[in-house]
């Protein structure tokens, strides 16, 4: 094969579109390269300036391809670094389409793994520039896994405030690392070693956020079947730890053996069994489970093993871990809710999911975007007039600087009410009451008016705002943590 070389304009150029396809699709820099090959000022819409892009990138190839210069075998050095990564960029924007719409289809048909029509047409593309077989193989899943984090991080979590923007971008990270190129040459078949803690008030999103991580995963692709491995509907799975007594907790994440305790009839698999190799686990609530859960949970992070309530037998864990709680950041980094050894092979990284009233405050717009988003995933189309109706409601019942409490989770709820009922008076504060809740419930025993449900409910409220821990309010009252939570969620001031 016949030498070639990149003159210098083309080698900046290119240089230029290299940096672009390992930049964060969500950040500013992004933005920027994509203007500076579309040849745009930065007025033009972020629509026009990636069409522009690709549109230039394509006809340099074409260029290219005229002049017999459009193998990467021909190239040596820095120019075939570039140059072959520049190929990769084309073939996977030419098929962008197909990708998203395989997402759908996948959607639909959800764990049975869906035929790849474009397949052999994109491979014999990375053939044609001068790929190796195993390496097309190789990036035809991972352009699938870059659109299909991106059609998830975009899609699932709207909004475009600032600390949105910020936590789309800290979650391609995640997925990628802050390095593409690095997680391409090293790390690609190893991000089950990188736990991930989400923090958030309750209702902002972070199931919404772990399950795009979740489902962003490197798949491999079985060219036999044309099909990829698994489903990415498979991939991902969740677990609430705070749902189940403590004499269960240990059966739903490690399984059991039949006869290991009463009731134990058959032999069960635990959420760790079920995961796939290349799945990722929820664990949510994490904030609330036990000292030596925390110590069982720590074995399967450091060793990737565990062992069934029942049995000595280890079995090994492949996947991921990520894990969310609502307990402030404050307290996780005082050490008040993990031990510390847990602590750290947990958070390889803290990711956190900004409540409702922040981003309303960055952008107020942001409302109108969440509101059309909420309204078609109820009514399946988009309309103003519904939008309208549910903000002229917020506005007169809520106010303009109404704090969402119940965050993304309450505005749901809010336009369900509005839809059924046309009214929403949300979570207001009483002015009135700004006696302490110890003082309401001495007063309500004092004067005989409390009720003993009422007076459970105070009282577990009032140890879990010091404790901070369903697992400790237990202890102290001799009650279970499901009915801890469940007066500790139902409770309302006397």
């Amino acid at each position: 094969m016949k030498t070639a070389s990149l003159n210098p304009e083309e080698r900046q150029f290119f240089r230029t579109v290299y940096n672009a396809a390992f930049a964060n699709p969500f950040s500013d820099l992004r933005k920027k390269l994509d203007l500076k090959i579309a040849g745009l000022f930065p007025s033009a819409s972020g629509r026009e300036s990636i069409d522009q892009c690709i549109n230039e990138v394509d006809r340099r190839i074409k260029k290219l391809e005229s002049q017999g210069r459009a193998n990467i075998n021909a190239f040596h050095g820095q120019d075939k670094e570039i140059i072959t990564i520049v190929f990769l960029f084309d073939i996977f924007y030419k098929f962008k389409d197909d990708f998203d719409q395989l997402t759908k289809d996948q959607i639909k048909a959800q764990d049975t793994p869906v035929k790849v029509l474009f397949a052999a047409e994109t491979m014999h593309m990375l053939h044609s520039k001068g790929f190796d077989v195993k390496s097309i193989s190789h990036y035809f899943a991972l352009s699938y896994q870059l659109r299909r984090a991106f059609y998830f991080i975009s899609n699932s979590l709207v909004g475009s405030s600032p600390c949105m923007k910020k936590l789309k971008k800290h979650l391609w990270y995640n997925v990628f690392t802050y390095n593409f190129d690095l997680y391409n040459k090293f790390l690609w078949n190893k991000m089950e070693d990188f736990s991930t803690l989400l923090l958030g008030e309750t209702g902002t999103g972070k199931g919404t956020a772990a399950k795009a991580i979740g489902r962003s995963g490197y798949i491999p692709f079985d060219e036999k079947k044309q099909c990829f491995t698994q489903s990415f509907t498979q991939a991902f799975s969740s677990l609430n730890l705070s749902q189940y007594p403590e004499t269960l907790l240990e059966s739903e994440l490690f399984g059991h053996t039949k006869g290991a305790f009463t009731g134990a009839v058959d032999n069960y698999q635990g959420v760790f069994d079920r995961c796939s190799p290349h799945g990722s686990i929820l664990l949510d609530e994490i904030g609330e489970i036990p000292n030596h859960v925390q110590i069982k949970l720590l074995r399967v992070l450091q060793e990737r093993s565990f062992s069934p309530v029942g049995t000595h037998k280890k079995s090994r864990f492949n996947g991921r871990v990520i894990a969310a709680t609502n307990r402030p950041k404050k307290d996780i980094l005082s050490g008040k809710v993990f031990r510390d050894d847990f602590y750290y092979r947990l958070c390889s990284d803290i990711i956190e999911v900004p409540p409702l009233s922040t981003r309303i405050k960055e952008k107020p717009s942001e409302l109108d975007d969440l509101l059309d988003f909420t309204i078609q995933k109820m009514t399946g189309t988009h309309s103003e007039k519904l939008i309208l109706k549910v903000k002229r409601i917020i506005d007169r019942r809520l106010g303009k600087n109404y704090q969402w409490p119940g965050n993304v989770r309450e505005l749901e709820q809010c336009v369900r009410s509005v839809l059924l009922r046309r009214d929403y008076k949300g979570k207001q504060k009483d002015e009135e009451k700004t006696i302490s809740l110890n003082q309401e419930l001495l007063q309500g025993i004092s004067d005989r008016t409390i009720t003993v449900p009422s007076l459970v409910a105070g009282y577990c409220k009032l140890l879990y705002d010091k404790f901070g821990t369903y697992e400790k309010v237990a202890k102290l009252t001799g009650l279970d943590r499901r009915t801890i939570k469940k007066h500790i969620m139902n409770f309302k001031k006397v």
